[in-house]
């Protein structure tokens, strides 16, 4: 049932209702069929210089899973909190993978408290290799839970695989350009639960705070509740609302000093004052741990010199995650607990 008392914005948070032209909606297939990769390239090309998001249809990902995934996901997010926080993620140390409460990361911890509850999941691994590598925790209590998550998490990294194909070409590049440091990427596939806020709503404590996503890719799936807000060129919070049978597609911040700003990771948040609880289910792509990103040579000139230097993927990510992580801020000072030598550490 629909809560009546809504929540009442401040000015600051107000979207604004404008159409998508900006954000436009890419129809996959012909990439995925291969019938005009070039089209959907150069609709990719407009789409994430211009606006660093679009919606993609046709993606060939079968509704039921995504269903079955949000059944899941909601059926987790009940639990009472002590099976929650049993899973939690500081559990995993620097593995990152588990529950994390309301408030347990804050993504512009400068303004914001987040309002909103996560699970995340990995590559399954036996013992903890490296940030964003260990074992996976799973809740015993749901069944079919694991099953479907994992499911989950490996059809989108098939996915994410086809479309970073679409942003190769988009940049004149070979199709298969991102595949040699994608051996064994980081991946995360997290759920989330914004549960909806009432009252006068202000930057101090929203769903999500404003922030650019880390690595390469982001394919989100979105329930029908709303609530995803995404910066325009002209400074402007512009609503992306759900499109039926749609994912959101957004590039982070590796791809955007890969191409030397050419394309842009772009500022994003979620406010839910729908009366609702809202869902959703990120995907996250990056690259290897140790994969370098550094300007392609085709995006630099002399008037467009080289503004990053070369950074490792799994340095860049884990370094903006201690921002956002209180028990990272910890094991960042002291070191993890159960650190491995050798170089794939940071």
């Amino acid at each position: 049932m629909i809560n009546s008392n809504l929540g009442q914005l401040d000015e600051s948070l107000r979207a604004k209702r404008q159409s998508f032209d900006k954000v436009p909606l890419v129809d996959l297939a012909p990439l995925v069929d291969g019938s005009d990769a070039g089209r959907v390239a150069k609709e990719i090309r407009w789409a994430l210089a211009n606006a660093g998001f679009v919606y993609i249809k046709n993606h060939g990902v079968p509704a039921q899973l995504i269903d079955e995934t949000f059944a899941h996901t909601r059926a987790f997010f009940d639990l009472p909190a002590e099976e929650k926080m049993k899973l939690h993620i500081s559990n995993s140390g620097v593995a990152l993978r588990g529950y994390i409460q309301f408030f347990g990361e804050n993504t512009d911890p400068a303004k914001t408290n987040d309002l909103k509850e996560c699970f995340d999941i990995g590559p399954e691994r036996q013992t903890l290799e490296s940030p964003f590598f260990g074992p996976n925790q799973w809740p015993t209590s749901l069944p079919g839970f694991r099953e479907t998550v994992f499911s989950c998490h490996e059809t989108m990294k098939e996915l994410s695989i086809k479309i970073l194909s679409g942003i190769a070409l988009s940049l004149d590049l070979p199709a298969d350009f991102f595949e040699p440091q994608m051996k064994s990427p980081i991946t995360i596939q997290r759920l989330l639960h914004y549960p909806p806020q009432t009252g006068v709503v202000d930057e101090k404590v929203i769903g999500m705070g404003a922030h650019t996503d880390y690595g390469n890719l982001t394919i989100l799936a979105q329930d029908s509740v709303g609530g995803l807000q995404v910066m325009n060129r002209d400074g402007v919070w512009v609503e992306a609302n759900p499109i039926p049978g749609t994912f959101v597609i957004n590039i982070g911040d590796l791809v955007q000093k890969l191409t030397n700003d050419r394309y842009l990771a772009n500022l994003h948040r979620v406010v839910n004052i729908s009366g609702r609880e809202r869902y959703s289910l990120p995907f996250f792509v990056d690259a290897d741990h140790n994969a370098v990103i550094a300007p392609l040579e085709s995006c630099v000139s002399n008037d467009s010199p080289a503004r990053y230097q070369p950074i490792t993927c799994g340095a860049h990510k884990f370094a903006r995650f201690v921002e956002s992580f209180p028990h990272l801020h910890r094991e960042h000072a002291t070191g993890p607990t159960a650190r491995p030598s050798g170089p794939a550490f940071l």
